[in-house]
Formats: structure tokens, C-alpha cells, sequence
């Protein structure tokens, strides 16, 4: 079975590669930038090609074929993100490595914290990318404004982080603000109202953040009762000897009811989670998970001298369960976990790759709700 990707965060450089493909599409590549590669003496396998009727242009290194372009749709078109995750991705274009590492020297200097001794090591790899470009793309593509890319390491080294001078940042929220107006006649009020309306919402939503929910409304859980095999027996509690024994504690103790409910899809904290058989019926992935723990770590099974450290886990929902202790209830994940020791490849670009076939960790499957991050797999 071919590795899967895990992609947790958001496509940006699949969209950056779309765009500036666009880019040259319309205004990059064309005769002039074709003889002007013929007059420098370089890539000559690109000049024009005179016809009888018609200037063919040759295609170029990021052209895909008519096979290529069928696989390259077949895949998008298989594609299945989290509910509300993206808009259409089966549009979108990969052939990425030069355009994804560009993205990364971004995301890089516009953190609000830059490690020092990685800025050396940052401005050897913006060359070096800056080179793939230059193998991939036209001349034409390389202006002012893509050459001084080089100088940005040396401008945060000696300025500071870029958030606290550059201006794209305030370029794009007064976007924002301009959004705002709903009456023409008063802009600065409709933007004052809706600034004050929307600090006032963040407020209260991080003000009861930590405030226990009432529960999961109806409509979010579907599926049948289920009995659970193996489930705690109730015990019988003294009265006399809870003295210094929290409420929880004596539930717990006292173990969860018989009956379980088993869920197909359960909303918790804004975020749907499904199983993988409800997945498989619908056009949207809910079912990845994602756990840091913190367990300890062997090398082999000879080794002595075990570290204890933080550890991600890779899992598909199989199961979802609802543990009734009477006072509370409390959501359990029954889970495939990728086996950490052959089912793990991180690539050069620091994707995680996962073999959805090799399971591992078969005697804890376990995990409760609020314990993981949901991911997908594409």
C-alpha cells in the first residue's frame, strides 16, 4: 500500500505553485522570454519551434503530459479533507518541492520568535532554493522582487523579527477593516461598531473556554445503542470511608454503565469526528487522529537504558463511545494506530509519511476525545 501523507495544516504551497503556474501561464513564458534564453546561449531546447502555420513553444519542465495531467486529477479527485477544512482542492495543481521550500523560508521569518543560529543555515537554503527556481522556471520569472528574497535573512538579522516592520501585515487588515462598512455614509462607525462587536465576542469565548459544556446536542450523534463486552462491574461504595475522596473519584471507581452508546459522528468542541466506515460513505475525511504523548522511548529491544520523551501517534477512528458514569460522561476513540517503528517515514521536507496497512499497538487502542488532534490523510 503507497505511503499516505498525514497534513495537518493547510495546503498553502500547493496554492502558492497554482498561482504563480497562472502567473506564468499568462505573462511569463513567451516568445520573447523563449528567444531571449536563445540569445544568452542557455536552455536551448526551449527555443521557438517555427511551423509551417503556427510558433510551437516547447513545454516546459513543470508541463505535465496527458497522462500526467489524468493522474494528477485522479488523485484530487479522490482527495477527502475535514468537513469545512477547505473550499474545492480537487482543483488544485501539485509539483511542489522548489515552491514548498520557498513557502517554508516564509513561514520561517515571519514567526514572531527567529532562532539566531539558525539564520546562517536559513540563507544557505534560500539559495539554494532560489537555484531550483531558476531550473524549473523562465528567466522572465526572475525580477527585482524575487532576487531580493537573498538579502531577507540579512535584513532580520540585523532589524528583527519582520512582524514588527513590515507592512503587508497592516496591508491586509485594513482589508479587513474596509469589510466592516455596511453604510458608506459612516465608514468609521460601521468599522468602530464591528471592531468593538467582535473584541467583545473573543473576550467571552476565552472566558468560557473553561467552562464544562451542557453536552452534545442530539442531532450530532447518530448510531444505535451498543452493548459493551468487559465493561467495569458497579461496586458498592462505603459512605463512611469517601472522607478526602473527590466526586469524580467515586464515580469512576464505581465504573461506567453497562450500556454504551456507539456513535457514527460526535461534535466536540467545534470539531466533527466520524469513524472510518462513516467516512467511507461520504465525501469528507473526519476520522484522523493525531496524539503527542509522552511515553518512554527504546532504540531496541536490547536497549538498557530507556529515555522518556515526547511521542506522536498516528490513528484512524474505528469506534466512538460515550462512558456513562451517572454525574458525567466521557467520550472514548477506539482507534488503528500506524505502528511507530515501520509505519513511519518523515521526508525531506518534513511530511510525515504513513503505511495506513501497518498496524500497530493492537492493546491500547484506546484514547479518549479530548486527548487528540484531528489530521487527515491524503
Amino acid at each position: 500500500m503507497p505511503l499516505m501523507l498525514c497534513a495537518s495544516r493547510k495546503m498553502f504551497a500547493i496554492v502558492s505553485l497554482v498561482r504563480c503556474w497562472r502567473s506564468l501561464e499568462k505573462n511569463k513564458d513567451g516568445i520573447a522570454a523563449r528567444l531571449d534564453l536563445l540569445n544568452m546561449g542557455v536552455k536551448t531546447e526551449l527555443q521557438p519551434e517555427y511551423e509551417e502555420r503556427r510558433t510551437r513553444l516547447p513545454p516546459r519542465p513543470w508541463n505535465l503530459s496527458r497522462a500526467e495531467k489524468r493522474a494528477v486529477c485522479n488523485s484530487f479527485y479522490g482527495m477527502k479533507v475535514p468537513e469545512g477544512y477547505s473550499s474545492n482542492i480537487k482543483n488544485i495543481k501539485p509539483a511542489r518541492y522548489a515552491i514548498t521550500r520557498l513557502c517554508f523560508f516564509f513561514n520561517v521569518i515571519c514567526a514572531k520568535t527567529v532562532d539566531v543560529s539558525k539564520l546562517d543555515k536559513l540563507e544557505e537554503d534560500v539559495v539554494v532554493t532560489l537555484c531550483l527556481l531558476e531550473k524549473y522556471f523562465p528567466l522572465s520569472f526572475f525580477d527585482i522582487m524575487v532576487h531580493l528574497v537573498v538579502h531577507l535573512v540579512r535584513e532580520v538579522r540585523l532589524c528583527g523579527p519582520v512582524y514588527f516592520r513590515w507592512m503587508y501585515p497592516f496591508e491586509r487588515y485594513m482589508k479587513v477593516l474596509k469589510g466592516y462598512v455596511q453604510n458608506r455614509n459612516h465608514p468609521e462607525g460601521c468599522i468602530a461598531e464591528r471592531y468593538i462587536a467582535e473584541e467583545a465576542i473573543e473576550f467571552c469565548t476565552e472566558h468560557l473556554s473553561y467552562v464544562s459544556t451542557v453536552g452534545v446536542p442530539s442531532s450530532q450523534k447518530m448510531g444505535l445503542s451498543k452493548p459493551l463486552i468487559g465493561c467495569i462491574v458497579q461496586s458498592q461504595l462505603n459512605g463512611e470511608d469517601n472522607n478526602g475522596v473527590s466526586e469524580n473519584l467515586r464515580w469512576l471507581a464505581a465504573g461506567p454503565s453497562m450500556a454504551v452508546p456507539s456513535y457514527r459522528s460526535y461534535l466536540i468542541k467545534g470539531i466533527k469526528f466520524n469513524t472510518k466506515a462513516q467516512d467511507d460513505v461520504r465525501a469528507i475525511q473526519n476520522s484522523g487522529v493525531y496524539l503527542l504523548a509522552h511515553t518512554m522511548q527504546v532504540a531496541s529491544a536490547k536497549d538498557k537504558k530507556p529515555i522518556v520523551s515526547n511521542m506522536g501517534f498516528y490513528g484512524v477512528i474505528q469506534d466512538i463511545w460515550d462512558l456513562d458514569y451517572q454525574k458525567f460522561t466521557i467520550t472514548m476513540f477506539r482507534c488503528d494506530w500506524i505502528d511507530s517503528t515501520s509505519g513511519l517515514v518523515v521526508d525531506e521536507l518534513e511530511f510525515t509519511l504513513v503505511d495506513l496497512s501497518k498496524i500497530g499497538h493492537r492493546n491500547d487502542q484506546f484514547v479518549m476525545a479530548s486527548q487528540v488532534k484531528q489530521i487527515f490523510f491524503c
